[in-house]
């Protein structure tokens, strides 16, 4: 007896299997850089678990990006080459603007500011005392390291220096500690950060104006449901002593939501003359 044409078709997709648009679709990939303001082992250290976490929450797949440097960072943000991004605030004001990031997370409870450090042995005790010197800096653009320092030198000491750009915090404190650079410009999370043999050899002369700090932020083309749910995946990891340890590595000491307005005072503060583009 002769087998009817809808026997025989599903016969074959039992055979060969449904057409491929009846499978389940991959999940969606994404980028998600951090400003390499610390030793990238360190970044790899503490992102690499968050990344895990969202894409457990998310469904989605997350690929971590560790630029070496700052510039190069600062590159892929101007070009919105990442869906995500972690990222300093001023980074945020400039490429709001170009590429139309969107806050999402922040640390609600500690601002941002700069401190400038010289050796412990320098006789170096007032920041007006750096006029005519060197001062090392991890790259032009770091908020708290280098864009807010360099701005409060000239609008508010009245002084003029050298500026020497060495691609790390890391590297702008040991330049000091080794007579290279009369002081570095840097930030609180990573002076404590330091091994104790060159932290103990150095002292904080200077501290800047405090800041909103660091967002983490999405590109425009990221889906709304997809950022929402990355928001909310992150400020999860506030409510367990577990998660609160993730953050605390970043670092964050309260995660909350972020807003565009958080950063007015940073639009208002002119700081495009100091801003370098890369």
């Amino acid at each position: 007896m002769a087998c009817s044409p809808l026997k025989t078709a599903l016969s074959a997709l039992f055979l060969v299997g449904w057409p491929l648009g009846a499978q389940a679709a991959e999940p969606a990939t994404y980028t998600l850089a951090v400003v390499p303001q610390f030793d990238l082992r360190r970044i790899e250290a503490v992102w690499r678990p968050i990344v895990d976490h969202l894409q457990s929450a998310t469904g989605a797949r997350f690929t971590l990006v560790t630029e070496t440097t700052i510039p190069v960072f600062e590159k892929g943000l101007h070009g919105g080459a990442y869906d995500f991004a972690y990222m300093n605030p001023y980074h945020y004001v400039v490429v709001h603007q170009r590429q139309g990031y969107k806050p999402l997370v922040r640390d609600v409870e500690d601002k941002l500011s700069g401190i400038v450090v010289v050796r412990k042995d320098s006789g170096l005790t007032d920041a007006r005392m750096l006029d005519g010197r060197k001062v090392a800096f991890p790259a032009p653009n770091a908020m708290g390291a280098a864009l807010i320092p360099r701005a409060e030198f000239s609008r508010k000491l009245g002084i003029r220096i050298t500026e020497v750009y060495v691609k790390s915090h890391g590297s702008a404190y040991l330049n000091v500690m080794m007579g290279q650079a009369d002081a570095a410009g840097g930030i609180r999370a990573t002076f404590d950060q330091q091994k104790p043999e060159l932290r103990d050899g150095l002292a904080v002369i200077y501290e800047t104006e405090q800041y909103t700090p660091h967002p983490l932020a999405a590109h425009p083309r990221v889906p709304a449901e997809m950022a929402e749910k990355v928001q909310q995946a992150m400020i999860a990891l506030g409510t367990t002593p577990m998660g609160d340890a993730l953050l605390d590595g970043i670092p964050i000491k309260t995660i909350g939501i972020a807003r565009d307005s958080d950063y007015d005072a940073l639009r208002n503060l002119g700081l495009e003359a100091f801003y370098v583009e890369q």
